[in-house]
């Protein structure tokens, strides 16, 4: 993998975002006449989307050699910038060339695409997210903002955790105090389980001093963010799917010559398919991971995931009063 332009202080970053704060144009590769690429995320570069990030630069350098430089920050989290939108910001700013983030709860066609228990599995929701749904997505981010979008990576199905008890019915839930994503938070709501809307680094503390109950998240996040440490029981209820669209910078994406900006579209979508795979096998290592830490995995049954379905049943009401119908079709609603 193509560590060695890691950019792995804080400062060292910081200096090099802060030398493109006043655009793009004032980035600077170490290689005169080089295309310096920036390839940023929130995750370990162990993890799927660092994986995924590795090989886009990979490629590119692959194809180009010395006319582009690549660097990683696999985790901006790590070099002092704060969860939640930072990407957003240091792609549109120009600081980083390329992000991906999850924008549900942003974004009307990704907003419908994370509404509870529409998917039973990773592939059904694949298919749609590399459909309409996804082109519709795209077209609505870039309609708003300074980005092309590339890509989705996938964050996956989410299941519930907790420090308190196992949960195999709505009623197992009620009275906990779970944080969700903002995208689910009506439906803890309506499971009388929901817990304050804060960032995934922030809970991990109060889980551990039991002032929060639990969580909801994939499998490979529970382990990438240590929360198998603080956490017991887990329920595989796989109620929403969120995507990560992956975005550059329009401005300057559109400003490559077109040999660049087709090498960065294939790059990505090969770097979907990577990712995918490998989220695949580290949700089985994860839950591995989780059972040998002590952890309860309940598998729900068909009939008891339907106890939830009907609890979600209201938010579907209130998505028909909310999306196009064209969009809502692309689901099943």
């Amino acid at each position: 993998m193509l560590r060695r332009q890691f950019l792995k202080s804080a400062t060292a970053v910081g200096v090099g975002f802060a030398a493109a704060g006043a655009g793009v144009n004032l980035a600077r590769a170490q290689r005169s006449g080089a295309e310096l690429i920036i390839l940023a995320g929130y995750a370990p570069a162990e993890s799927s989307f660092g994986r995924g990030l590795d090989l886009i630069g990979e490629r590119l350098e692959a194809r180009f050699g010395d006319a582009v430089e690549v660097r990683y920050v696999y985790n901006v989290i790590d070099i002092g910038y704060p969860a939640g939108n930072s990407l957003l910001w240091l792609v549109d700013a120009g600081l980083a060339t390329l992000g991906y983030l999850s924008m549900a709860n942003q974004v009307p066609a990704l907003n419908i695409a994370a509404l509870p228990f529409l998917f039973p599995d990773e592939a059904s929701a694949r298919a749609v997210m590399d459909g309409p749904l996804g082109a519709a997505a795209a077209t609505q981010i870039e309609a708003r903002t300074n980005y092309r979008v590339l890509g989705f990576f996938e964050n996956g199905l989410r299941h519930i955790s907790n420090s308190v008890r196992s949960v195999r019915t709505p009623a197992d839930a009620r009275g906990l105090r779970i944080r969700p994503h903002r995208s689910q938070a009506r439906l803890f709501e309506l499971l009388g389980a929901a817990g304050p809307l804060l960032e995934l680094p922030e809970t991990i503390p109060l889980m551990a001093a039991g002032t929060v109950d639990g969580q909801e998240n994939p499998f490979e996040n529970v382990v990438s963010y240590g929360i198998h440490e603080v956490q017991r029981y887990y329920t595989t209820t796989a109620h929403s799917y969120l995507s990560r669209p992956i975005f550059v910078n329009r401005e300057r994406f559109d400003a490559w010559p077109v040999e660049l900006q087709e090498e960065m579209r294939a790059a990505v979508a090969d770097a979907v398919r990577l990712q995918r795979e490998l989220h695949d096998q580290e949700e089985l290592g994860a839950r591995r991971i989780i059972e040998a830490a002590g952890g309860e995995i309940t598998d729900l049954t068909p009939e008891q995931r339907a106890e939830f379905i009907a609890v979600a049943e209201p938010i579907y009401a209130e998505a028909r009063q909310t999306y196009p119908a064209e969009l809502l079709t692309l689901v099943g609603l």
